[in-house]
């Protein structure tokens, strides 16, 4: 099992102008609260400081950016190498000719989507239901209630490893559900969006209903990760795992939403071992009862804890 040493990567990176902190806990900066510790945590100031940090940083030093955790399980054994996490300097939102919308990948999809309720642009109402930033939004084509990234993105702005500001198209993205085919090391900074000329009573009411369903029906007030599994094509995940009898199943503090079962919850104090593990037996049970293999749309970073199986 390899051992993080932070003090000692440290050494090997970059000065930069943001924050570099060592043997980083990531917990608190994830919605299920768990897991360990980043071995070098990079918060950078602006975009030249992400690239000329990414221009120095070696090659064989693993790098992952994460967002606000939301559907995020970071394993206890931590990360190792660097991990990135924008910040304010990567949060603006602007109006741009043509109903369009540019927003830095550390926005969150709320403060996009009333933003353009604010300009009276249309098309990005979705994004009130996705529980995360625009940077997430855009590695996974994120969806809700109808609309997904790939039917508003433009283009999408990124640096990747060797520094380079790289520019994609929509098409560059290769989206599919749940999913994006640009290249993993890069790290994304912006996003344009395209709306439509929209009237702000009805963009109000449509936001409204998103809100009023997911408080009726989704955990949104527990330490949860967001949509656990992805659904399958002709299925959705919740009514595998319920037809499974797996509602309010539980690994010790980690037990699966009765609200919505393709939720986990960590009910408190639960590792992400606890919390991974409850979700490997929802697949098996849902792959005995259905034969459909669920995959998992939470992505899971870092190391298993040492003598964890």
């Amino acid at each position: 099992m390899t051992r993080l040493d932070g003090a000692a990567l440290l050494q090997r990176l970059p000065r930069a102008r943001g924050r570099l902190e060592a043997n980083a806990p990531l917990a608190e900066l994830t919605w299920f609260r768990a897991g360990g510790a980043a071995e070098a945590l990079f918060t950078p100031a602006d975009e030249a400081d992400l690239a000329a940090f990414l221009s120095g940083t070696p090659m064989d030093v693993p790098v992952c950016v994460i967002g606000v955790g939301s559907n995020l399980l970071v394993r206890d054994g931590g990360v190792p190498g660097v991990v990135i996490r924008l910040g304010k300097g990567f949060a603006g939102i602007s109006e741009e000719p043509g109903h369009r919308v540019r927003a830095g990948t550390a926005a969150l999809d709320v403060r996009v989507a009333r933003f353009a309720l604010e300009k009276s642009i249309d098309s990005l109402t979705f994004l009130r239901g996705i529980p995360g930033t625009i940077g997430g939004a855009l590695r996974m084509n994120a969806g809700a209630y109808g609309g997904e990234t790939r039917d508003i993105l433009i283009e999408a702005r990124a640096v990747d490893r060797s520094g380079a500001i790289r520019v994609l198209s929509n098409a560059d993205m290769k989206y599919a559900y749940r999913h994006c085919g640009a290249p993993e090391d890069l790290v994304f900074t912006q996003a344009l969006f395209q709306g439509r000329a929209g009237d702000a009573a009805g963009i109000s009411a449509a936001m409204d209903k998103i809100t009023e369903s997911r408080e009726a029906t989704q955990p949104i007030k527990s330490r949860t990760g967001g949509s656990t599994f992805k659904n399958p094509p002709g299925n959705k995940s919740w009514q595998l795992i319920d037809k499974a009898g797996m509602r309010g199943f539980a690994v010790g503090p980690a037990r699966v939403s009765e609200l919505h079962c393709n939720f986990l919850i960590n009910g408190g104090g639960a590792t992400a071992a606890q919390i991974e593990a409850l979700g490997e037996t929802v697949r098996a049970r849902v792959k005995a009862t259905s034969g459909i293999d669920l995959e998992w749309e939470i992505k899971r970073i870092g190391l298993k804890a040492e003598g964890e199986a």
